[in-house]
């Protein structure tokens, strides 16, 4: 599949796990981590903006919370997805760029694969991230991450 003109990206679709998310624009944090969406809204997901948008060529990176304090979040079930589920992303152009899941990684913090995981790509490739790997409660902090990675099968106009 031939990537597409850049746009940024309004909306994820998952439908396996039904999510049905707004994105909004994330960028790093000071010490060059990623930065995370508000937590005041639990069905929100961001987009790296620093990296290509969905359906460009390269590697497209889509965040958001596995819980909060409130309860499950909008990336709470992304570990049951499996190899040839869908992600979709809605963009501003009115196209919807359709992701097929190559494979589901779970990686502790001392493990993380940056490279792997935000290095470029020759063709349109989605990683879709979250926090996993189990809980520290004495740190109140997950252990690792969620990765979720995708490569681009189709684009089409939204009606």
């Amino acid at each position: 599949m031939s990537p597409v003109p850049a746009s940024p990206p309004v909306r994820v679709r998952i439908p396996e796990i039904q999510v049905d998310a707004p994105l909004r624009p994330l960028g790093l944090r000071p010490d060059g981590g990623l930065e995370s969406p508000p937590e005041d809204d639990r069905n929100l997901a961001g987009w790296y903006t620093g990296g290509p948008a969905p359906g460009t060529r390269g590697t497209a990176v889509v965040a958001g919370h596995v819980d909060t304090a409130e309860g499950p979040a909008v990336f709470y079930s992304l570990g049951a997805l499996k190899k040839g589920h869908s992600v979709e992303v809605d963009r501003a152009d009115g196209r919807t760029a359709v992701f097929t899941i190559d494979a589901i990684e779970v990686y502790t913090s001392a493990d993380f694969p940056s490279q792997k995981v935000y290095g470029p790509s020759a063709r349109a490739e989605l990683r879709v991230i979250t926090c996993g790997g189990g809980f520290d409660a004495d740190a109140n902090a997950y252990l690792g991450n969620v990765v979720v990675y995708a490569h681009l099968i189709s684009v089409r106009q939204r009606s």
